[in-house]
C-alpha cells in the first residue's frame, strides 16, 4: 500500500462505505419475505437471474469470494460452495425439507459476512480444513432453498453461473475494502436474521 491508501483515501472510503453498509441493512430489513421469491420460470435466463433476486443469497456469495482472497484457500472455497449447493439443491429435488430454512440462511450470511470482514492475519490462521467445512455447511443450506425454486438442468447451470461470477466479484476488491464489505454483509446478515426469529 502507498501513503496516499493510507492518509488521503481513508475517510472519504470509510464514509462511502457506512453508507454502503446502512444502504445493505435497510435492503434486508425491507426484503426478509422476499429472500427466496416463487419462480415460475426454468430455463438457463431464469437461473442466471436467480442469485440476483435474493439478497441473502447474493451477500452470501459475495463474501464467500472475499474470504477465497486469504493465500491458504485460494480457489478452493467457491469450488466447494459451488459444489454442495448443487449437492443441496439436489438433495432438496428429493424431498429433503429442512425446518427454520430462512432462518438458517440468515444465520449464514451474517457468519460469512464476518468472516469476510475478519483482518486477513486471522483468516490465515483459520486450518484449511475448518473454512472448507463452514462454507460446505452454508453451501448446502442455500442449496437446500434454491433446489425448491429452479427445476431442470439449464436452470442449475444458470444458477451456478452466476453464482460464480458473484463470488468472483466478492474477490475482486483490496483487502480494506473487502474487510468493510464483509462488516457491511454481516450487519445485513444480522437484520435478515432479525426479521425471521
Amino acid at each position: 500500500m502507498n501513503g496516499n491508501d493510507d492518509m488521503g483515501g481513508r475517510a472519504p472510503a470509510g464514509a462511502r462505505l457506512g453508507a454502503a453498509a446502512i444502504m445493505l441493512a435497510g435492503l434486508a430489513v425491507a426484503l426478509p419475505a422476499a429472500a427466496h421469491p416463487y419462480h415460475a420460470e426454468t430455463g438457463f435466463t431464469a437461473g442466471l437471474l436467480h442469485p440476483l433476486t435474493g439478497v441473502d443469497h447474493l451477500l452470501a456469495l459475495l463474501a464467500v469470494g472475499m474470504w477465497s482472497r486469504t493465500p491458504r484457500h485460494g480457489a478452493m472455497l467457491p469450488a466447494v460452495f459451488l459444489a454442495l449447493m448443487a449437492a443441496g439443491a439436489a438433495c432438496a429435488g428429493a424431498g429433503l425439507v429442512l425446518p427454520a430454512l430462512e432462518t438458517s440462511i440468515a444465520a449464514t450470511v451474517l457468519l460469512l459476512g464476518g468472516l469476510g470482514a475478519c483482518a486477513p492475519s486471522w483468516q490465515r490462521r483459520v486450518p484449511p480444513q475448518l473454512a472448507v467445512v463452514v462454507v460446505g455447511c452454508c453451501a448446502v443450506l442455500h442449496g437446500l432453498a434454491h433446489g425448491r425454486e429452479l427445476a431442470g438442468m439449464a436452470s442449475g447451470a444458470g444458477f451456478l453461473l452466476a453464482s460464480g461470477a458473484l463470488m468472483l466479484a466478492g474477490a475482486l476488491p483490496g483487502a480494506r475494502v473487502r474487510r468493510w464489505a464483509g462488516a457491511a454483509i454481516g450487519a445485513a446478515g444480522l437484520c435478515l436474521l432479525a426479521g425471521f426469529v
